[in-house]
This record gives structure tokens, C-alpha cells and sequence, in this order.
């Protein structure tokens, strides 16, 4: 046990397994239907979000933890002597940040120390990834938020949503945008700037099409990517996300490409089928 314990919130999107092998705190966020409240990931999988939704036709409210959903994540690890680093989901996006902060007064200056990603999704979770490996090397808390603060802007979300139904529950596009997006298969492109969600582009056609494009996009970049990890980040899209990892394995030099499931949260506000890849550039 390290004396530096990582922490993230369940939007980060990493594999389970990997969360329990590098000992990562997960806080989870909430997912509201009605009067009922679950834990993402915790109380509610993807799928069963997607039954609800279809259910009653309209989309969840989410929720950030509370500040004393972190001070109990926190107290147990501080005891134990250890120093926290929370890596949140994107401030522009959600008060998990700030609410992470109130609950970083409550314990000794210094104990815990809570870094804005700027991003969502594996887009946390790749710096998530570099905290892990930068601690295990022995370095402080102060050295790997100096290391986060430049692999932030370095990473690239982007992501292909597969029908415009959820933009519309959300409140995102109009009735008529639906409708002739449908029509029409167009599939929106989503990227991450400066920590908030824009939409970047519009694919008309085939499914295959808007993959291959997401592809293209990425290598695109392959002399800038980072040759360390990238993410194939999906929403119940098993067999797109196992196409688009060998063709990332085969076409560029990453030690890894990892596929992870978009948890409740994420899911809830772009739908079924929506898949991205996400990686870091090279820092200069």
C-alpha cells in the first residue's frame, strides 16, 4: 500500500478490474429516475438504465456526491496515514469538483488534493492512469499534479453518438432535428474542449461510415499520439469497439489499447451505441 491513494469518480469509465489491481477509489455519482435514487455503478448497470428509459421515455436526472459522499470516501485512507488525489470529472460539466473541494477543508491542509480533469469519461480515466503510474514510481503528490497539469490538455475525447433520441429527451436538439436526423442517419460527433461537451462535426450515412471516420480522425494524429495507452470507451457496442481496438493495435505503436464501458452516467446522456476513442499526445 502506497502512501498516496488515487481517486476518481465513476465516470472516469475504467475496467473494473484495473480499478481493484491499482487499488483506485471510485465516488460514485447518482442517477435519479422519479423518487428513486441509484449509485452509478453501483445500484444500476447500463443496461437496466436503458429498460427504465424506455419505460417511462424520458432520460434520468444525474447528480454530483455530496460533500460528505467524499469525506467518508476520504477518512478511512487519511487515517491509515495516506494522502488522497481526487482526479474529478470536468468542473464546466459538474459540481462533483467543487463539492470534492468542501470536503477537501474538512481534513488537515494537505491531505487531500483534488485536480480538475477538464474532461469525462476514460478522458479522466487516462490521467487517472498517469497518477497510478506516477505514484507507484514514488513520486509526491506535488510531482504528479505538475505531471497532470500537462497531460491535460494533451488528451483527445471524441466520441460518435449513434442516434440524435437522446440529445432530444435531453433537451439537446429539437423534436424536428429528430426527426430529420433519423431520416437522414445523422450521427453527431462529440468532443471534450476546454472541459466541456462540443459538438464537433455531423456523419450522414451508414453506422460503418461514422466508425471508420472516428478511426480516420484519430490516426489522423498518430505521429502526436502518446504511445502509451488508448481507449475505445463504448455503450453497449461490443462488437464496434472490438473492431475499432485491432485496427488501433495494428495501425499504431500504443503499448495498449484497452476497451471500457461507459458507466450510467455518461450513458444517460448520450445513449446506446455511442462509442469513442480517447488517448494523450505526446507532451512536448
Amino acid at each position: 500500500m502506497g502512501s498516496i491513494k488515487i481517486f476518481a469518480d465513476s465516470t472516469c469509465d475504467l475496467p473494473a478490474e484495473w480499478i481493484a489491481q491499482y487499488d483506485i477509489g471510485i465516488v460514485p455519482l447518482y442517477v435519479t429516475f422519479s423518487e428513486q435514487t441509484y449509485k452509478d455503478g453501483i445500484d444500476l448497470t447500463v443496461p437496466e438504465l436503458y429498460k427504465k428509459v424506455d419505460e417511462t421515455g424520458k432520460l434520468p436526472k444525474t447528480a454530483a456526491p455530496s460533500p460528505a459522499d467524499f469525506i467518508e470516501a476520504f477518512r478511512p485512507h487519511i487515517e491509515e496515514g495516506r494522502k488522497i488525489l481526487y482526479i474529478s470529472l470536468s468542473s464546466e460539466l459538474s459540481s462533483t469538483y467543487q463539492n470534492a473541494l468542501i470536503a477537501a477543508d474538512e481534513f488537515a491542509e494537505g491531505m487531500v488534493t483534488v485536480f480538475d480533469s477538464l474532461n469525462l469519461s476514460s478522458g479522466i480515466g487516462l490521467q487517472v492512469m498517469k497518477a497510478v503510474n506516477a505514484a507507484a514510481e514514488g513520486k509526491s503528490v506535488e510531482e504528479i499534479v505538475a505531471l497532470l497539469t500537462a497531460v491535460r490538455p494533451q488528451v483527445e475525447t471524441e466520441f460518435v453518438i449513434d442516434s440524435l433520441d437522446y440529445l432530444y429527451k435531453g433537451g439537446r436538439c429539437s423534436g424536428m432535428q429528430n426527426i430529420v436526423g433519423s431520416l437522414l442517419k445523422i450521427r453527431p460527433v462529440i468532443k471534450v474542449e476546454n472541459g466541456k461537451m462540443t459538438p464537433a462535426y455531423k456523419i450522414r450515412g451508414s453506422r460503418d461510415k461514422a466508425l471508420d471516420q472516428l478511426l480516420n480522425n484519430a490516426l489522423s494524429h498518430l505521429s502526436e499520439m502518446d504511445d502509451d495507452l488508448i481507449f475505445v470507451t463504448h455503450s453497449l457496442a461490443d462488437e464496434d469497439a472490438k473492431v475499432l481496438k485491432e485496427a488501433l493495435e495494428a495501425k499504431t505503436n500504443a503499448r495498449q489499447v484497452a476497451v471500457s464501458n461507459a458507466g450510467c452516467v455518461i450513458s444517460s446522456h448520450c445513449g446506446a451505441k455511442t462509442i469513442g476513442i480517447l488517448y494523450t499526445k505526446k507532451l512536448a
